[in-house]
């Protein structure tokens, strides 16, 4: 599963269906299973400005910021207009165009690729279901450790069903049936997705709701949590972001 989590994004996520709908901005889209459910994409809002719940990931975020799977990049944006180094990543080439049409940095890459900066990330984002990439959580955590640097954060958006942890084989699609090429798939919830970490040897620092999304924030290693920001809606202790520090990994190319 690994080496096909590798590979098939590049051609999925650059099927017509999704294209269509970055290039326009608007949906309907969804995730077919095999078993034929839709799971909807929220496209509108992926390809609008960062919104409430959005800016309070952001403000979250420790040093540089590497957006996985960064879609249209109202993340990357968001973050270049704070005066803060990110970078985008994604497989879908009209993603990466779109993201640099706002002014904000991407590359066309999978997470697997090789990146640059690589054990010099102050933060990973994992929004918009992408913590579900390549259908294997385990795998994907231990790719993200390998990008951050010592003590660094990932952020993780999750199902909003804590003990959903499920395996699906998806194709992109929309309103018309058009359909990409089946690729694996992870949907996975906060309970979930901690206990993988806790396996892989991440540290849980917070979990949170916020505009009826769910997210956790987890840390690679024993460090000062600042993953939790102030008058929040998080289950777990809050304190206050320290300000970026270091070199922008982002320079590198």
């Amino acid at each position: 599963m690994t080496s096909f989590a590798r590979t098939a994004p590049a051609r999925t996520w650059s099927a017509d269906p999704y294209t269509r709908a970055l290039r326009t901005g608007r949906g309907p889209l969804f995730l077919r299973r095999s078993d034929g459910r839709l799971l909807p994409l929220d496209i509108e809002r992926w390809c609008a400005r960062a919104d409430a719940a959005d800016l309070d990931v952001l403000r979250r975020c420790e040093g540089p910021v590497l957006d996985v799977g960064c879609g249209p990049g109202r993340l990357v944006a968001a973050l270049g207009e704070q005066g803060r180094p990110a970078l985008g990543i994604d497989v879908s080439a009209a993603a990466v165009a779109r993201t640099r049409q706002l002014g904000a940095p991407a590359l066309h890459r999978s997470v697997f690729d090789p990146l640059p900066g690589e054990g010099r990330w102050g933060t990973a984002l994992l929004i918009d279901g992408n913590v579900g990439i390549g259908g294997d959580p385990r795998t994907l955590l231990a790719r993200t450790a390998r990008l951050l640097r010592a003590g660094g954060l990932l952020i993780a958006e999750t199902v909003p069903v804590p003990d959903l942890d499920e395996r699906v084989l998806v194709h992109v699609t929309d309103a018309h049936g058009t359909e990409g090429t089946p690729f694996p798939w992870a949907r996975i919830g906060t309970a979930a997705l901690l206990r993988h970490a806790t396996r892989a040897g991440w540290r849980a620092v917070a979990q949170w709701t916020a505009g009826g999304r769910s997210f956790a924030a987890l840390r690679t290693r024993s460090a000062h949590s600042a993953a939790e920001a102030p008058n929040s809606t998080a289950v777990m202790s809050s304190q206050r972001a320290r300000k970026p520090s270091g070199e922008s990994p982002v320079a590198e190319r």
